[in-house]
C-alpha cells in the first residue's frame, strides 16, 4: 500500500535509504532534511513522500516536488526500494503513484538527477526502463569522475525532444 508519509515513518524511510548501501551519510542527512521540511513546514517545505508499505514495515519512499520557476516541471528527487525487495515491483510502483501525483497537479515533466558511477547503475536502468530519456551531462558535478546525468519523462503525451527548450540563466 502506498500513502503520504507520516512522523512515524521517518525512521523507517531513514533506515531503507541506509540499507541501501548507495547512499553517503550525507546524502541521507539530505533525505532526512526533506522529509523534516515536509513533515514541519505549512507548505511541505515544496516536498511530497510516499511510503511503500506492507505487513512488514516499510518497503520503499519516494520524495518530489515541482520544479522552482517552471510551470508543470516537476523533480523526483529520492526513489529507493529496501534492498531486499528490489527488482520486486516496489519502486515501479511508486514511480507509478508519483507520476499519477504530478499529473494531478497538472505536472507535465518529471526530471530526475542521478550519477555516472557504476554504483547508480540499475537506477538508470530503472529510469530507462519507465520511459524516461537520458537528457544532459554536467561532467565532474558530484565529484571528479562522477557526472550528473539528468533523465526526463514527458506526462503530459506529447512528442518530440525535451531539449528545445529556453535555457534561462535565472535557473
Amino acid at each position: 500500500m502506498i500513502t503520504r508519509a507520516t512522523r512515524e515513518d521517518r525512521e523507517a524511510i531513514l533506515a531503507v535509504a541506509t540499507e541501501t548501501g548507495i547512499f553517503t551519510s550525507t546524502e541521507i542527512a539530505c533525505v532526512d532534511e526533506l522529509l523534516q521540511a515536509y513533515l514541519t513546514q505549512p507548505d511541505h517545505g515544496g516536498y511530497d513522500f510516499l511510503v511503500y508499505r506492507n505487513g512488514e514495515g516499510t518497503l520503499g519512499f519516494a520524495c518530489f516536488g515541482p520544479h522552482p520557476l517552471t510551470q508543470g516541471t516537476f523533480d523526483l528527487y529520492w526513489i529507493c526500494t529496501a534492498r531486499a525487495m528490489q527488482g520486486q515491483g516496489v519502486g515501479s510502483a511508486l514511480l507509478s503513484r508519483v507520476e499519477e501525483e504530478v499529473q494531478a497537479r497538472g505536472g507535465r515533466l518529471l526530471l530526475v538527477e542521478t550519477s555516472s558511477t557504476p554504483a547508480y547503475a540499475p537506477a538508470r536502468r530503472f529510469y530507462e526502463s519507465h520511459g524516461f530519456r537520458y537528457e544532459s551531462v554536467v561532467h565532474d558535478f558530484y565529484a571528479q569522475g562522477d557526472d550528473l546525468l539528468i533523465y526526463a519523462k514527458r506526462l503530459d503525451g506529447a512528442l518530440g525532444s525535451l531539449r528545445h527548450s529556453i535555457p534561462c540563466s535565472a535557473h
